[in-house]
């Protein structure tokens, strides 16, 4: 049996099955592939969703057993890690009823297999041939592994099994200081884990702003978590990680789990590319040009399988620009207004350049920060951690980049990914009211930091 459509989509992650609705909305036939039981592929099911859901469950644990700063007085404050896990998964599974919800609404034909290629247009999924005139592959990514160190999701996990821990580890030792690592490792660490984060960079989050990294590892560090930088794992013997730091060997002992968290990469084996002709780079990336087009031209590729952050934001918005694309009209994306989030306690937040990319392109550029201790809102509800940090042009005071490190980061960011989106300058934001009190002054005294003086500082 064949079936024929206008689009057929391999991967129903955030890419791909947000692709598949705006393809339906759009009046195309369209089937969604996908070899999971549940649509929404990592962020839904092992990632974004359910480390946002234990997250935000174990920071409210975590001030309810901390609220004595505030005059009140809890005892006997406990949790059930069996009832937190059924949260969590709930909250999963409500989501991929919605999709398929959203799926059926939208005359979406959803197949749940794995998908290869026969040719550039047609696809084998559980033995049955899919044609269709476009194919789309949003197949995400996957996490990677240590040598020496094998990840059995037992004693040595991914970020996939550090959120289904059947117990809460004694001893956490996590590999790797980036937002997995930063994340699972607060979330254990607040459950009552020790807690010990090993990277080979110098920084935590080395990709960020150096002002972002330092603040972010003296936050964490005074929440309980211990990192050792500059240091490279050899081994796991089970009992206890091996590392070497500067030139000597050296080992924690008592570990119950160990977190592999360096990163990922694309999930791109298993496809039959090799049968249309596609190659991988070394990364197994696919590459694209600017319309998502692979080098066989029905065949295109979007999020996590390309170039560029992993996110799952980005991964929809690619997959709705090339929807709108094959449907004739004149779309794009502008990268450099994504946010990028990290939800620790406090929060991260970041979008555009930082300083070491604008002075890598030799950009002049002035700085505007305005610290969390002077602002009114944070003073009064007692989180003063963090800053707002932006980067404008010397010449046009254009806002290029920004960091804010706050509980609501991941909210207040918006208004500065739509004022870069806009080309606003600094000044334009520093001139707008904003209430009182509220957090969100704090962006306006930064940006006034950058056009003129701030008031409160």
């Amino acid at each position: 049996m064949s079936q024929s459509f206008d689009i057929a989509i391999i991967g129903g992650g955030p890419g791909g099955y947000v692709t598949a609705i705006k393809a339906g909305q759009m009046g195309m036939s369209v089937v969604c592939i996908d070899n999971s039981a549940k649509l929404g592929g990592t962020c839904l099911n092992v990632g974004c969703i359910p480390s946002k859901a234990l997250l935000n469950i174990t920071e409210k644990y975590s001030e309810v057993a901390h609220l004595e700063k505030y005059g009140i007085k809890c005892q006997g404050v406990s949790f059930s890690l069996e009832d937190i896990m059924k949260y969590k998964d709930q909250a999963i599974a409500d989501l991929d009823r919605g999709i398929k919800g959203l799926f059926k609404k939208n005359n979406v034909i959803y197949i749940n297999g794995t998908g290869s290629f026969i040719d550039k247009n047609t696809i084998e999924v559980n033995g049955e041939k899919i044609s269709a005139k476009h194919i789309i592959i949003a197949t995400g990514s996957k996490p990677i592994s240590i040598p020496n160190i094998t990840i059995d999701e037992k004693k040595v996990v991914s970020s996939s099994g550090a959120l289904s821990l059947a117990s809460v580890p004694k001893n956490l030792v996590v590999v790797g200081a980036g937002v997995i690592g930063l994340e699972m490792g607060s979330v254990w660490s607040r459950l009552g884990s020790k807690v010990t984060v090993i990277e080979h960079g110098p920084t935590v989050m080395g990709a960020s702003d150096a002002d972002v990294s330092s603040e972010v590892e003296k936050i964490l560090s005074k929440q309980g978590l211990q990192f050792i930088m500059k240091a490279e794992v050899k081994q796991f013997d089970g009992s206890a990680i091996h590392y070497r730091k500067d030139g000597s060997d050296m080992k924690i002992d008592n570990v119950d789990i160990v977190l592999v968290a360096i990163g990922r990469k694309s999930n791109t084996d298993g496809l039959g590319l090799d049968k249309v002709g596609l190659k991988t780079n070394m990364r197994g990336q696919l590459e694209v040009d600017k319309q998502f087009r692979t080098s066989v031209s029905n065949i295109y590729a979007i999020g996590d399988v390309t170039t560029g952050p992993m996110l799952a934001h980005k991964a929809s918005e690619e997959g709705v620009a090339l929807i709108e694309m094959i449907a004739g009209k004149k779309v794009h994306i502008n990268y450099n207004t994504i946010p990028n989030i990290v939800y620790t306690s406090p929060e991260i937040a970041t979008v555009g350049k930082s300083e070491k990319q604008l002075n890598d392109e030799g950009i002049q550029y002035k700085v505007g920060k305005f610290n969390f201790a002077a602002n009114s809102r944070a003073k009064a509800v007692g989180d003063t951690a963090g800053f707002v940090k932006v980067m404008v042009d010397k010449r046009t005071d254009e806002i290029l980049g920004a960091a804010i490190i706050n509980r609501v980061a991941g909210e207040m960011i918006h208004e500065i990914v739509v004022a870069m989106e806009f080309k606003a300058a600094s000044e334009d934001i520093a001139r707008i009211s904003h209430g009182h009190p509220t957090m969100s002054e704090a962006v306006k005294e930064a940006m006034l930091a950058a056009c003129d003086k701030p008031i409160h500082s």
